[in-house]
């Protein structure tokens, strides 16, 4: 779903002319709107943005919380300065004994379309939320509006309900073992033991209530006071994450992370997190090969992409970029190879009239099973995530930031943002954007079409192909490689929400994605 006067959008990021629309692209309609009616209202690209994460969490329940943690990526028009926000989770055990210090996990598997991933849920795979820190930090630190306006959209929202649409009753349905895990959470989460169905409405009174209070108290209750104690007491019995650890919980402000691609310059989520630097070294690599000359959808075109996941995953595993370490220079086996090839997360962009722009990813993993008591907030499952523990889980001490393939990413030209983007979809976050991004800049695609263009993804064994592309590029792909050709388009793949800022903005159909236009 794509909206807006100027759809060139090879053109417009090379050309740019702008308009002077503001733009929310999101996963959700309600969520966009949102943001739209507080843009309408006079915030700013950042108000909006706050109150469309609020309202993600009610309108898109089982992809993100403010159990969970993100990060959002600013770019201040007066100043031209960009800022990444860091409200991604903590290792979780301050506190605790050394005896304590071993947590409970549940496997679950989840039954996508035509491909299974195992996630650990329970107590024992709470990490330390970061959600609702960050986007009241983010709210202090950039918004004008009162907060109260702010949260206004999502208070509404849970405490009326929203009638769930096919893709969310989907999501909820495929978790449905995480979501009936405790009574709590059966309790907000199903109906008479079954999943919400399409054209259900789904309500969250609790969470209205616990919303209507951070007008006043900003949070403390959650990270510092009763709630906080609660909290602790509940998650002795099997969990790790302590009163201690959400009050010593802080958002870090760092310096998006950089690289040049074919005269615009991609910013993008810096280290700890390794995904923004998967993201930046795909690129640099890329740059040394001809990506417009091979035709898009052409078996040269893919089988470079293919060799590229296989590569960077390559360099990954050797340590060539690890988290802590900066982006390194494209070595020359590397070329020579490229030559040779011839969790439940949303993610939200909103561009003012002003000139500023966010992009912002929010995760609460798959869920836990815990709702943290009388607030409507299911915790996240990040301890549980196997790969964002490449080291191990629970390797780290208690206290540390966990990385993240959580990538918002900004194109800047001639230092101005030209396209926002993001996307959910755990490992296949990184693919995603990298697709749309070459789409956009080396084949001049629309950005509609780019958003909407099917997918690839090398799982590490398998070539996972979305339906689309050229029969006798499928064919050629085969004879290289095991495939994996799926019979539609799916959530597996990620789901990108993406604006030209002034323009135009395209919400994944993948995730029941919707564009609001204020101008």
């Amino acid at each position: 779903m794509g909206s807006g006067p100027n759809h060139d959008l090879g053109g417009s990021l090379l050309s740019v002319a702008d308009a002077n629309l503001a733009v929310v692209a999101s996963g959700h309609p309600a969520v966009s709107a949102a943001g739209a009616a507080i843009l309408r209202a006079g915030g700013n690209a950042f108000d909006a943005s706050v109150a469309a994460g609020f309202a993600s969490t009610v309108a898109e329940p089982a992809l993100t919380s403010l159990g969970g943690g993100g990060f959002l990526l600013a770019y201040e028009a007066a100043s031209g300065k960009a800022t990444a926000f860091d409200f991604f989770v903590d290792t979780p055990g301050r506190g605790r004994t050394s005896v304590a210090l071993e947590p409970h996990f549940i496997p679950i598997t989840v039954h996508f379309t035509e491909s299974d991933q195992v996630f650990n849920a329970g107590r024992g795979s709470v990490a330390v939320p970061g959600t609702l820190k960050g986007l009241l930090h983010v709210h202090e630190r950039l918004g004008r509006l009162p907060l109260e306006d702010v949260l206004e959209p999502a208070v509404s929202l849970a405490r009326e309900g929203i009638r769930l649409n096919q893709h969310q009753a989907h999501f909820l349905e495929i978790l449905h073992p995480i979501m009936c895990l405790t009574p709590d959470s059966r309790g907000l989460y199903t109906r008479d033991g079954r999943p919400f169905a399409v054209g259900d409405r789904w309500r969250n009174p609790e969470l209205a209530r616990f919303l209507e209070t951070l007008a006043g108290d900003r949070g403390a209750s959650f990270y510092e006071g009763a709630l906080a104690q609660r909290i602790d007491r509940e998650m002795r019995e099997d969990g790790l994450l302590s009163a201690e650890d959400l009050a010593g919980y802080r958002v870090i402000e760092r310096t998006p992370l950089g690289v040049e691609y074919r005269g615009h310059r991609v910013l993008t989520n810096p280290p700890p997190s390794f995904g923004g630097s998967l993201v930046t070294f795909s690129l640099k690599l890329l740059e040394t090969q001809p990506l417009a000359e091979l035709g898009w959808g052409s078996e040269d075109h893919l089988a470079l992409l293919v060799t590229l996941q296989m590569e960077v995953d390559r360099l990954r595993e050797t340590g060539c970029l690890s988290p802590a370490d900066p982006v390194p220079e494209a070595p020359a086996q590397s070329v020579q190879r490229l030559r040779q090839a011839v969790r439940g997360t949303t993610h939200i962009c909103v561009a003012d009239a002003e000139g500023n722009v966010a992009s912002m990813t929010n995760s609460n993993g798959e869920g836990s099973g815990f709702v943290a008591p009388e607030s409507g907030i299911m915790l996240n499952n990040m301890m549980g995530e196997d790969d964002l523990h490449p080291e191990g889980v629970h390797a780290s001490p208690a206290g540390e930031r966990v990385a993240s393939m959580m990538s918002p990413s900004l194109v800047l030209r001639d230092a101005r943002p030209r396209l926002a983007l993001g996307s959910g979809g755990s490992k296949r976050i990184r693919c995603a954007i990298l697709q749309t991004i070459t789409q956009v800049i080396d084949f001049e695609r629309e950005l509609e079409t780019a958003v909407a263009a099917p997918r690839i993804h090398w799982d590490g064994n398998t070539l996972q192909i979305e339906p689309g592309f050229p029969r006798e590029t499928v064919d050629g792909l085969a004879r290289r490689w095991p495939i994996n050709l799926w019979q539609a388009c799916d959530v597996y793949f990620g789901g990108v929400h993406a604006l030209v800022p002034g323009q135009c903005g395209a919400a994944d159909f993948r995730r029941g994605g919707a564009v609001e236009i204020v101008g």
